[in-house]
């Protein structure tokens, strides 16, 4: 049986889907389940390749901000993966406005995914209405299970290999196990990113109390790590552009707890279960938040715009 996953997004985005992965793949062992992705879910797959089998490049399609768009790059994609003969399509990309007349085009023998009501259309009875005030997490199994798939739990994973442990070795840091902080002030855009004078003045709040504090964030980030670095009164260690995705996990592991965005990292956290403080600046906490409350707080600064409160939930969270 040949499955494929529409879910050409970013990190946290795939990491919020790794339970439905998991379930489709107790559901169909010995399927070949291919993910159409971005060119960086490359790495994903192969860390998650006990779920997925393989990546198809998604070219991208107009309305879509992920990639740029070319029509002839999208037309010839359609036509490769409708000479795929798939058996199942499972459309896991959102509420299916822009991507499903797109996805309907590969043919699939069975295309299932979510519609946006009141949106009613010949031929989709195999789409159902999206549900919007659910978490990430849910509503893809809640997609599943519509189509006699059962969940299989909806905690998340991040496996790590010795490649990551040798990784985390080379970065030679003097850190004991829950004797520092992380740090993560990077975000997919400024709007979503807490002040740079927050993340410093709780860094210092920590470093105060002796512990180490361990500012991380991709390449594009350094200079935001830098930053926050520079308006700290106490050391810190920036690690920005330094980790692999595997190191990072290991770090985050290892760490006391997180002060994060809502992002990619966060997830991580949630997944190794490290202590975190996400701060929500778009106010889609009821989304994303990480589902365990007693390990993970979660502030929607949309309503609650204070440092103070911050402070609070970080002190309360992070026991080193």
């Amino acid at each position: 049986m040949k499955i494929v996953v529409f879910r050409a997004l970013q990190l946290g985005d795939l990491l919020c889907a790794v339970p439905a992965f998991r379930a489709l793949r107790h559901a169909y062992p010995d399927a070949e389940i291919t993910l159409i992705g971005l060119p960086w879910a490359g790495e994903f797959v192969r860390r998650f390749s006990m779920y997925l089998d393989r990546l198809v490049i998604f070219p991208g399609y107009e309305g879509l901000p992920e990639q740029p768009y070319v029509l002839e790059a999208t037309e010839r994609f359609i036509g490769n993966m409708k000479a795929e003969q798939f058996d199942l399509l499972l459309q896991m990309h959102g509420n299916g406005t822009i991507v499903n007349e797109l996805l309907e085009r590969i043919q699939a023998k069975r295309f299932a995914g979510f519609k946006f009501p009141p949106e009613e259309r010949p031929g989709e009875e195999s789409l159902f209405p999206y549900p919007e005030t659910v978490h990430e997490i849910h509503r893809h199994l809640l997609l599943l299970e519509s189509i006699g798939i059962p969940s299989r739990g909806d905690a998340l994973e991040f496996p790590l290999y010795s490649e990551d442990r040798e990784a985390f070795r080379v970065l030679n840091l003097r850190l004991e196990p829950g004797e520092y902080v992380c740090l993560h002030p990077g975000s997919s855009t400024p709007a979503r990113r807490w002040p740079v004078k927050h993340f410093a003045a709780i860094g210092d709040h920590f470093a105060e109390s002796g512990k180490s504090v361990i500012i991380t964030g991709s390449m594009k980030e350094i200079m935001l790590a830098a930053e926050v670095q520079q308006a700290m009164r106490y050391e810190a260690v920036s690690l920005a552009g330094k980790t692999t995705l595997g190191s990072l996990a290991i770090l985050l592991r290892n760490a006391g707890g997180l002060i994060s965005n809502c992002t990619g990292v966060a997830h991580i956290a949630a997944a190794v279960k490290t202590p975190s403080v996400i701060i929500s600046m778009d106010g889609e906490t009821q989304r994303w938040a990480p589902l365990d409350k007693q390990l993970h707080h979660s502030i929607d600064w949309t309503l609650n715009p204070g440092y103070p409160a911050v402070l609070q939930e970080a002190v309360n969270a992070i026991t080193l």
